[in-house]
Formats: C-alpha cells, sequence, structure tokens
C-alpha cells in the first residue's frame, strides 16, 4: 500500500488562538453599491515567492493600507506574503482580520499574533466571509488559491453581485501574463471590454489603491437589455 499522506490520516482538531472568533458564515446577500472604500481584502500567496520584490511589495501594501486608516482582510495565514501584508499593517498601527477554515488552523498554519482571527468551517465560508468584511480586493503575486479568489470576486463584479473595486499587484511584472489573457479574451470576444475594465492594475501599491479608491462600478442592469449574457 502506498503511504497516507498528511490530508488523508486522521486529523486532530487544534485550538485556535484565544483570539478566535469561530462561528459559521452564511452567504448574505451584499450590497451592491458602497458608500466609501473602507476595509480592504488582500489575496496573496502563502510563499514567499522566488523575488525579494514580492516580499518588498506585499509589506508596503501593508504599510500603505494601515497609513491610508483600512482595515486588512486577508486568509489568516502565518506564513509567505499572507504574513507580510499582517505583520506590516499591525507594525503601523493597522487594523487586521484574518479569516481561515478549521483544517488550516488544524494544520498549524494560522497566524499567532493577530489581534482578530475568525475561523470558519470550510473555504467557501471562509471566502464569503472576507467579501462581506472588505469594500475592495487586492491580489499580490500567488499560485491557484490567488487566482481563483481574484476571478471568483472579479466573476460577482460583472454579474452584479456586487460593486467593490478589484485590483492586481503586478509585482515585478508577474500578472503581465494574465492581464495579457483578459486582453485576448476581449479580443476573442469571450469578455466584453466593460467588464475587462474592471480588473484594475498598478505596479506601485499607493497608486492602485488610490485607483480603488476613485473607481466607479460600471452601470448595472445591463444583463436584461437584450445583450449576450457574459460567461463567468
Amino acid at each position: 500500500m502506498l503511504p497516507l499522506s498528511h490530508r488523508d490520516r486522521p486529523r486532530q482538531r487544534v485550538q485556535p488562538p484565544a483570539n478566535t472568533i469561530s462561528r459559521p458564515y452564511a452567504a448574505a446577500p451584499w450590497p451592491t453599491t458602497v458608500s466609501g472604500v473602507r476595509s480592504i481584502c488582500v489575496f496573496s500567496g502563502s510563499h514567499p515567492g522566488a523575488r525579494p520584490e514580492y516580499a518588498a511589495a506585499a509589506r508596503a501594501l501593508g504599510r500603505d493600507l494601515a497609513r491610508r486608516g483600512l482595515r486588512v482582510v486577508y486568509g489568516g495565514g502565518g506564513t509567505g506574503l499572507m504574513a507580510y501584508v499582517a505583520d506590516a499593517a499591525l507594525a503601523a498601527g493597522g487594523e487586521v482580520i484574518g479569516v481561515i477554515p478549521q483544517h488550516l488552523v488544524d494544520d498549524e498554519v494560522a497566524h499567532r499574533g493577530l489581534p482578530e482571527l475568525r475561523v470558519t468551517g470550510t473555504m467557501h465560508e471562509r471566502k464569503a466571509a472576507m467579501a462581506e468584511l472588505s469594500d475592495g480586493f487586492v491580489a499580490l503575486p500567488g499560485g491557484f488559491g490567488t487566482l481563483e479568489e481574484f476571478a471568483e470576486v472579479v466573476t460577482w463584479a460583472q454579474l452584479g453581485l456586487h460593486a467593490k473595486p478589484c485590483g492586481l499587484l503586478d509585482v515585478a511584472g508577474y500578472y503581465r501574463p494574465l492581464l495579457a489573457f483578459f486582453d485576448h479574451a476581449v479580443a476573442e470576444r469571450f469578455v466584453r471590454a466593460e467588464y475587462r475594465a474592471m480588473v484594475l492594475a498598478g505596479t506601485d501599491p499607493g497608486r492602485l489603491l488610490d485607483a480603488m479608491e476613485r473607481w466607479t462600478p460600471p452601470i448595472a442592469g445591463t444583463f436584461g437589455s437584450g445583450q449576450e449574457r457574459p460567461s463567468p
């Protein structure tokens, strides 16, 4: 027989830190308009990546969010770019909320120094809670999880489920191929240009946040006007 992976072995439930709020999150209806950006959800990798620029950008983003008085909502991890953002925001006097599923607490990857850590039952509840707590979304470099999280909130914006700005922090050209793919999808008529424009991008954290605070959502309700409904 093949040896069991760590995912297959019996899991021992780990008690989360004392600062933890543990409760289920239902997928509540979100407002479709935002009166002002007060809280930013940051998606990012749980690894530092190959370039020092990634860590530097994560720390710069955390500091800038704190200096602007914007609360950081993130995935609650204690490693990689996730930790760099949280630690930099906290060091600059900012507010940080981590949201993490119980199975990752059991794997002992939760950040132990957060003032508030919310534990959910599933990954889906985690994403719903992060979206509910946030007025906008920024993706730093990351892997499949970061890409999936960002694509989901952009899709929700396209479908009119929320009207919150979505930005990619393009560090050292990391997201250049992805942005080119988005343009290719427009050229091939799988994404309409106005929905491609929902994805804000910048190489500097401060300028990206400025663009997000100025962002105006497109006019809602176009799906009922006889135009082709976009593919998710």
